[in-house]
């Protein structure tokens, strides 16, 4: 019979913020090393990245900056926090915001952007959407212990390809990693392959229910079954798709018999409050927290 096991990140981390903590770290610390006051990355608008940067930012002494997808947010800010959890948790942890349009967002990587960024925030430390870069991907290589060696699948949820990447750098020789992309698109192979030079992994592409932040009755029941049965809150944008999908390929016989299955939990809980309030607008079920 196959069957896994779950690393829950929230819990090895002792907070919500899961994978976050190993992207972050040292990041955080090449800022302090380099004496940098604020913090600067960017998301939409209700990024885990985002709310995560803030209260990981604050408890380090960091000033914090979001730039975040959505000129319209900032007109009227106060209702924009009222209906949106993840950005009232960052304001509450002292994040100032920067709203874009959508068409400026698409060059937030430009030199000419990230130039005029310094120079309105000045002595700040610039990090990538989603938090993925070399020191991210690295960050993440502490995943894998030796705990985790005897296991011979490692399964990821995907996003930027940061996390799935230093899991692959730190994974042993009879491994295969397997990532579910939360996104739809084939691009993340050739992000993933800027990070590692590995080739024992690949990505199951089956199980993005339509894209990012993109949820149906299905997946909400999926996630509150799975909570009374397994006693593990999955969040509905990354790793409840992953489970999904493992579970899926487990009972049509993906997995040789008797494999040995790591589930990756990489958080992003603090995402399900506002999940809720959209599918409540919609007359959907909710995720029970």
């Amino acid at each position: 019979m196959t069957n896994y096991q779950v690393l829950d990140l929230t819990k090895a981390s002792t907070n919500l913020h899961g994978n976050k903590n190993f992207k972050l770290k040292l990041n955080l610390e090449k800022a302090k090393s380099t004496q940098k006051s604020t913090l600067i990355s960017f998301g939409g608008a209700y990024s885990n990245h985002i709310s995560a940067l803030a209260e990981i930012g604050k408890a380090n002494g960091f000033r914090t900056v979001g730039v975040i997808r959505g000129e319209e947010l900032g007109k009227n800010l106060q209702l924009t926090l009222s209906n949106n959890p993840s950005l009232q948790k960052a304001h509450l942890n002292g994040m100032h915001f920067k709203f874009i349009s959508r068409e400026t967002y698409r060059q937030k990587n430009s030199s000419q952007f990230i130039k005029l960024l310094q120079n309105e925030f000045p002595n700040s430390y610039i990090i990538p959407e989603g938090g993925t870069n070399d020191l991210a991907v690295k960050g993440c290589e502490e995943i894998l212990t030796q705990e985790t060696s005897s296991f011979n699948f490692i399964c990821c949820p995907v996003g930027t390809g940061g996390t799935i990447s230093g899991i692959i750098n730190a994974s042993k020789s009879h491994q295969t990693v397997l990532g579910f992309p939360a996104l739809k698109g084939d691009f993340l192979n050739s992000e993933i392959k800027k990070y590692t030079n590995k080739t024992n992994w690949r990505l199951i592409t089956d199980y993005h229910f339509g894209g990012y932040a993109k949820i149906n009755e299905a997946l909400v029941t999926f996630i509150n079954n799975y909570k009374k049965s397994k006693n593990i809150l999955l969040d509905p944008i990354y790793t409840a798709k992953m489970i999904f999908g493992l579970e899926d390929l487990i009972q049509l016989g993906y997995f040789p018999q008797n494999s040995r299955i790591l589930a990756i939990h990489t958080g992003g809980l603090q995402g399900i409050s506002g999940m809720n309030t959209l599918l409540s607008k919609k007359g959907l079920p909710t995720i029970e927290i």
